[in-house]
């Protein structure tokens, strides 16, 4: 494993930082697309750590957030993430309250957040809650701006009932993954030492990686 050039300091040189904390969330994309997203969620929890602490721009703690979301969706853990869409949602809606606020340059993220919580809640057999969540991605990011949003509200309107399968098929289809093969680059990936506490992550570490 390639380490991080350091300074007199003993911290990553900046340059050097930012690309350790970018090849350790490649390791950890790397281990999603074998299916271990255990081992990918340490991985891009660390990359977090490693990016606050190099103050990298909000774009990577955004990309890597978004890496964590896609493993407990993937995974399962439902719950986390809707925790998480509520609070992202009560920050989106905030923003969209303060005066002179550029409103346009979060709406996307925000419609692309209820788009998440409204999939899971279909994933979940909530149709109504469903409904509601990928409307309001829709009002707020803007018609056909969400293509997979359209999809499912159409189906939810000729009253299907979508299954998790389903649902994630077209997901794939409509590239909502992010670390998907075509995105990866495994040259760059730095993986971290095997944990010392070998074992399947916990609920609760898993919930608090956000």
């Amino acid at each position: 494993m390639t380490q991080a050039k350091t300074t007199q300091s003993g911290k990553p040189a900046s340059a050097d930082a930012h690309a350790y904390h970018l090849g350790v969330a490649e390791a950890g994309k790397c281990c999603a697309l074998r299916g271990d997203h255990d081992e990918a969620l340490r991985h891009y929890r660390e990359a977090i750590k490693l990016a606050v602490s190099a103050r990298a721009p909000e774009v990577f703690f955004r990309h890597y957030s978004q890496c964590v979301l896609e493993s407990l969706e993937l995974t399962g853990s439902y719950q986390d993430v809707l925790d998480y869409c509520k609070k992202a949602d009560e920050y989106y809606q905030s923003l969209r309250q303060e005066p002179g606020n550029q409103r346009q340059l979060h709406a996307r993220d925000h419609g692309s957040i209820l788009e998440r919580q409204g999939l899971i809640y279909a994933k979940l057999g909530d149709r109504n809650a469903a409904f509601a969540s990928l409307e309001k991605a829709r009002q707020i990011a803007g018609q056909n701006t969400l293509g997979l949003t359209e999809k499912v509200i159409g189906w939810l309107q000729r009253g299907l009932h979508p299954d998790p399968a389903r649902l994630t098929d077209a997901q794939r289809k409509h590239h909502y993954f992010s670390v998907r093969t075509d995105q990866v680059d495994a040259r760059r990936a730095r993986p971290l030492p095997a944990a010392t506490n070998a074992g399947p992550t916990s609920h609760r570490t898993r919930s608090s990686l956000l």
